[in-house]
C-alpha cells in the first residue's frame, strides 16, 4: 500500500459514514491496493447518490444450497430491466415480473460460484456466493435414513439422523457444520415442522382420536358392540365371518381393531374350533388395511400431513391433499383385494399353505394355545373395559354416529364458505377445510363419549380424563415420526432432492414403472423395518415430486392418474410389508390378542400377504399405469383373488 492510499484510506472511510449512498466499497478495495497504477482519493470515480438511487437496493434470492448441473431459477428485486446475471462464466438475460426480474436455468459447476447481478452500465448492482454442491449429495439424507431404519429397525433414530445429515449439507459442509447441522435439526427443522397452523391441527386431531379411542374402550362400549356381533357364530365359517365384521366396524384406529376384536372374539372362536392362527390373521389383516381405506381413522392425520406438505413443494401441483387422498383410494389395489380375501377365506372356508394345515389341526384337536411374544404385554390398559362397567354397545355406536356425522357436517360448513353461494356439492367438497373438520368431529366425539361415560356413572370424570390421557399418549409415537417426517420433508426440499432425482430418472426410468417401483420399495422397508408409519414418513415426501414432474416432463397422458397410484403404492406397499414382517407392530398385536405364537402368525400370513400382493402389482398397479381404468383392474385383482382360493384352496373339515 503507498503513502497516497494510506491517507486516503480515513477519508474514504469518513465519506461512507457520512454518504451511505456512494459505492464506497469498491472505492476502499481500489485505494486499498493502490488502484491500477496506485490511485487516489482524487482518482476514484464517485457516483453521485442521484445517478442510480432506484437500483443502489437491488437483492439476488439465491437458494441456499445449490446443486451443480441443476438448473436454478434466481429472483432480482429491486432491479432495472436491463440488468444481466453472471455465474460460472455464463451470462443469463432476464424475464420479466411484476416485482422484479426472474433468470431461469442457471446453472452452476461444483465449487464456490459467485452469481453477479450486472445493471445496463456494467456496474455490480448485487453479489452472492454459494457453494455448489455434487447433486448426489442431495440424496444422502433420504438414504441414510432407509439404511439405518434397516439397521437399527428403529425409525426414530433414523430420522432424526437424516435430519441431522441433511442440516449439516444446508449449513455448508466444515467441521463446524457438524455442530450446527446437529444444533439446527432440532432447533430449525422439527421446530419449523410445527409451526403451521395445518400440522399443529393434525397433531392435535391426532391426540384427539387416540383419547376418543380410549373412552369409547374403558366404558364398555367397544366391547358392547363387539358382543352384539359375537352372539352370531356357531360354526367356524360364521365365527370367520363375524370377526371379519368386526374388523370393519373398528375402522378408526387399527391398534383398537386388533385389541378389541383379537381379544373379545378369542373364546367364540375356540369354540367354533376357528385355529389361533386363522384368527390373528383375520384380525391383522382387517386392521391397517381398513385404517388406511377409511375417510376418518388414526391414520388419515398422518396420511394427509405427509401429502399436504409434499404437495407444497411440488410446482404445478395444486390439488388439495384431502382430494389427492380421496382419489388414490381408487389405485389402493392391496388393502381392498386384501380385505375380498379375507371374505372370501372365512366365506368358503377354504386355505392353502400353513394355514390349511393349521385349520385342519384345529378342527381335528382344537386351537393350539401360546405364549405371546416375550417382552410384550398381553394387554393394553387404555384399551380395556374397566371392570364391572356394563357392556352397552350405544356407547360406542352413539360416539362414532356423531363422529361422522360432525365430520361431514364440518366438510360441508368449510367448503360452503370458501366456494361460495350456488357452488356444486364436488366444489364445496374440493373446497373443504378437511383438517378443522376432521378436528371438530374428533372433539365433539371425545365430549359425547365422555358424558355417555360420566352421565351414567360408568367412569367418574377423573376416570373419563385419564383414559383419555391414556389414548393420547398412546399416539406420541404416531405423532413423533410425524413431526420427525415433516423435518426430513423440510430438509430434502432445500436440497433439492426431488428435483435433482427427477432430472436424474426423468428421461432413464418410464415414470408409469414409478408406482410398482414405489409398492415394492416400500413393502420390502416395512418388511425389513416392522413399521409402516416410518416407511411412509420416509417415501411420501419423494415419491409425490417425483411422480408428478417425471410424468409431466415425459409428457404422458394421465399424469394425475399417476401420482395417485405412486400416492397408494406408498401407502399399500407400507402395509404388505407391515403384515409380512415379523418385528411389526400390529403382527405382533395380532398374535398377543389372539394367543397365538408369533412366529406361527407370521408363517401363515406370510404366503396370503405376498400372494395378494403379488395380485395388486400385476393386475392393479401395473396395467392402470400404462392406462387401463382402475376399476377395470380392480375387478380382474379381485376375479384373481376368487382364482386363487377356489383354485389353490381346501376346505377345512367341520
Amino acid at each position: 500500500m503507498t503513502r497516497r492510499s494510506r491517507h486516503a484510506l480515513p477519508l474514504l472511510a469518513l465519506a461512507a459514514v457520512c454518504c451511505p449512498g456512494f459505492a464506497w466499497a469498491d472505492a476502499l478495495a481500489s485505494a486499498a491496493e493502490g488502484g491500477p497504477s496506485g490511485a487516489s482519493l482524487a482518482s476514484v470515480a464517485v457516483v453521485p447518490p442521484a445517478a442510480k438511487p432506484a437500483f443502489a437496493e437491488a437483492k439476488l434470492e439465491v437458494p441456499r444450497v445449490v446443486l451443480a448441473g441443476l438448473p436454478l431459477n434466481i429472483e432480482a428485486e429491486g432491479a432495472p430491466p436491463g440488468a444481466v446475471l453472471e455465474a460460472a462464466g455464463s451470462t443469463y438475460l432476464p424475464s420479466l415480473q411484476a416485482e422484479g426480474l426472474r433468470f431461469g436455468g442457471v446453472s452452476a459447476p461444483a465449487g464456490h460460484v459467485t452469481f453477479t447481478l450486472r445493471g445496463v452500465d456494467g456496474d455490480v448492482l448485487a453479489r452472492v456466493n454459494r457453494l455448489a454442491l455434487p447433486g448426489w449429495l442431495s440424496l444422502l439424507p433420504p438414504l441414510v435414513a432407509f439404511a439405518l431404519a434397516l439397521a437399527l429397525r428403529q425409525v426414530i433414530p433414523a430420522l432424526f439422523v437424516a435430519i441431522w445429515l441433511g442440516a449439516f449439507l444446508v449449513a455448508g459442509p466444515s467441521w463446524r457444520g457438524i455442530l450446527q447441522g446437529m444444533l439446527d435439526a432440532g432447533a430449525v427443522h422439527v421446530v419449523n415442522a410445527v409451526t403451521d397452523a395445518s400440522r399443529v391441527t393434525l397433531i392435535v386431531f391426532t391426540f384427539m382420536l387416540g383419547g376418543f379411542v380410549a373412552v369409547i374402550a374403558r366404558n364398555g362400549g367397544a366391547r358392547g358392540v363387539v358382543g352384539k356381533l359375537a352372539a352370531w357364530p356357531g360354526s367356524a365359517r360364521r365365527g370367520q365371518l363375524a370377526t371379519f365384521g368386526m374388523g370393519l366396524a373398528f375402522f378408526f384406529d387399527d391398534y383398537a381393531n386388533t385389541l378389541i376384536v383379537g381379544k373379545t372374539m378369542r373364546p367364540l372362536a375356540d369354540a367354533a374350533r376357528i385355529s389361533r392362527e386363522k384368527l390373528a390373521f383375520i384380525v391383522d389383516s382387517t386392521a391397517a388395511p381398513v385404517a388406511t381405506l377409511a375417510l376418518i381413522s388414526s391414520w388419515i392425520g398422518f396420511q394427509l400431513g405427509l401429502i399436504e406438505d409434499a404437495v407444497a413443494r411440488t410446482a404445478g401441483l395444486g390439488e388439495p391433499a384431502y382430494g389427492i387422498f380421496l382419489n388414490s383410494l381408487a389405485y389402493n389395489f392391496y388393502p381392498v383385494l386384501m380385505l375380498l380375501f379375507v371374505c372370501i377365506v372365512a366365506w368358503t372356508g377354504r386355505d392353502f399353505g400353513p394355514m390349511a394345515k393349521a385349520e385342519r389341526r384345529a378342527r381335528e384337536a382344537g386351537p393350539s394355545v401360546a405364549r405371546p411374544p416375550r417382552g410384550f404385554a398381553a394387554h393394553d390398559d387404555s384399551l380395556t373395559p374397566k371392570p364391572g362397567v356394563p357392556a352397552r354397545p350405544i356407547n360406542a355406536a352413539a360416539p362414532l354416529g356423531i363422529l361422522v356425522a360432525a365430520m361431514l357436517a364440518g366438510m360441508y360448513a368449510t367448503g360452503a364458505a370458501a366456494a361460495g353461494a350456488g357452488a356444486s356439492l364436488r366444489d364445496i367438497a374440493g373446497a373443504a377445510d378437511s383438517h378443522l373438520a376432521l378436528l371438530w368431529a374428533t372433539l365433539v366425539a371425545v365430549l359425547a363419549a365422555g358424558a355417555l361415560s360420566v352421565g351414567q356413572h360408568i367412569l367418574s370424570l377423573a376416570e373419563t380424563v385419564d383414559a383419555w390421557y391414556a389414548g393420547c399418549r398412546s399416539m406420541l409415537f404416531a405423532v413423533i415420526v410425524m413431526v420427525l417426517a415433516w423435518a426430513l420433508s423440510s430438509v430434502n426440499g432445500e436440497l433439492h432432492t426431488a428435483e435433482y432425482l427427477t432430472a436424474l430418472l426423468g428421461d432413464a426410468l418410464d415414470a408409469r414403472l414409478l408406482p410398482a417401483i414405489v409398492f415394492a420399495l416400500a413393502a420390502f422397508t416395512a418388511f425389513a423395518t416392522g413399521t409402516s408409519w416410518g416407511v411412509m414418513g420416509i417415501l411420501m415426501p419423494i415419491v409425490i415430486p417425483l411422480a408428478w414432474t417425471a410424468a409431466q416432463g415425459q409428457g404422458l397422458e394421465g399424469a394425475e392418474g399417476i401420482l395417485y397410484a405412486a400416492v397408494s403404492a406408498v401407502l399399500a406397499g407400507a402395509v404388505l410389508g407391515d403384515h409380512a414382517s415379523p418385528i411389526s407392530d400390529t403382527t405382533i398385536l395380532s398374535s398377543v390378542a389372539a394367543s397365538c405364537d408369533h412366529i406361527e402368525h407370521v408363517r401363515t400370513q406370510a404366503p396370503y400377504a405376498g400372494a395378494v400382493g403379488a395380485i395388486a402389482l400385476a393386475t392393479g398397479l401395473l396395467p392402470s399405469a400404462y392406462g387401463a381404468p382402475w376399476w377395470l383392474c380392480m375387478a380382474i385383482g379381485g376375479g384373481c383373488v376368487v382364482a386363487l382360493v377356489r383354485g389353490a384352496g381346501r376346505e377345512s373339515p367341520g
